[in-house]
């Protein structure tokens, strides 16, 4: 009978190696990546049933690379793995695509569990983050609620946010992502404008806080 493929997503060699021999007996490693970008490359070749990925990694974050991965591979099941234990977090991740939600700390104990779930179409997050709380988000107006991931600018824009973040140039970041520097100026100013932030050291601030960039 064949087993389940995963695919290990983190940024940290030592967590991919952690997980890969908690997971190994019971399902294939088909492959690792170390950032949202190297995902989306790998993905479509690899195939696999489960992705579990990390939020906060470099050059693109999980929830964005999630939620690239399931247009272009809708039946895919995500999992994310996260340090961060705010509903907020767990929130952009459904929001992305997600069917799990486990926090590192918790991995070693539900790990095994929260995939068996999700490989039977179910959901999973882990019990430490509350379903009263995560309600209570949901149950906000957006107004009410603190600034998420900014779900409503475009994907480029997401894309732009992490990388002007990160602490990279106008000109690193039109080469990075193939446009010109002009066009990323432009994209910087709609993001400041639709989060309300005028410096570029709040939208550091920001995107540190909302666990986009790594500090």
């Amino acid at each position: 009978m064949k087993r389940p493929t995963i695919l290990l997503v983190d940024d940290h060699s030592l967590v991919l190696a952690g997980f890969h021999k908690l997971l190994e007996t019971e399902f294939d490693i088909v492959g690792t990546a170390e950032d949202g970008r190297a995902l989306l490359e790998v993905a479509p070749k690899l195939k696999p049933d489960v992705v579990l990925l990390d939020i906060s990694m470099p050059r693109m974050n999980g929830i964005e690379a999630g939620r690239q991965l399931k247009k272009s591979m809708p039946e895919v099941r995500l999992i994310f793995l996260s340090m961060h234990a705010d509903p907020m977090y767990v929130t952009e991740a459904f929001r992305a695509g997600a069917s799990g939600y486990v926090l590192k700390r918790s991995a070693a104990s539900e790990l095994l569990l929260a995939i068996q779930q999700v490989l039977k179409g179910r959901s999973y997050v882990t019990p430490l983050v509350t379903k009263t709380v995560l309600n209570t988000f949901l149950s906000l107006s957006p107004k009410h609620r603190s600034k998420s991931f900014a779900s409503d600018l475009t994907p480029r824009q997401r894309e732009v946010l992490q990388l002007v973040a990160e602490g990279n140039s106008t000109k690193k970041i039109a080469d990075f992502l193939n446009i010109s520097v002009k066009t990323v100026e432009f994209h910087k100013s709609q993001i400041m404008q639709e989060l309300d932030i005028h410096t570029v050291a709040e939208l550091t601030r920001f995107a540190i806080a909302q666990g986009l960039v790594s500090i």
